[in-house]
């Protein structure tokens, strides 16, 4: 296994409670299965931050950063059954990346936690 790139990220969960109540802010940055997850959530901030702080910690990993046609909502956090977050990647952003890491086979990790004041993600590119 090699490295591709390690991302980190945290992000104030106020912040993002703030963000909520803009026009679109969810709509811009979060997949419909993201959206549909964390309403169900009782705390649906944390789940919106974490998912948040997960999309930057994936753009660090790439070593893109959110532009060059990679897109927030094309990257889906989600979870498996067992409660694992894992991130897919559709649209554009997935293409983006397949030519980012030359079509080349990669497995991406994804660790998250929360507490009261911030939400953490960080993120391994292996290929």
């Amino acid at each position: 296994m090699r490295i591709h790139g390690i991302g980190t990220d945290i992000i104030n969960i106020k912040r993002i409670k703030k963000s909520i109540s803009k026009t679109n802010f969810l709509e811009k940055l979060f997949n419909k299965i993201e959206i549909k997850r964390c309403e169900s959530q009782m705390n649906k901030v944390n789940c919106y931050a974490k998912r948040f702080a997960a999309k930057e910690a994936f753009s660090k990993a790439l070593g893109t950063g959110i532009s060059k046609g990679i897109k927030f909502d094309e990257i889906v956090i989600n979870n498996v059954k067992s409660g694992k977050p894992h991130i897919k990647l559709i649209g554009n952003t997935k293409k983006k990346v397949n030519k980012i890491l030359k079509n080349k086979k990669f497995i991406i990790y994804l660790s998250l936690s929360d507490d009261k004041l911030f939400a953490v993600a960080t993120v391994v590119i292996s290929l």
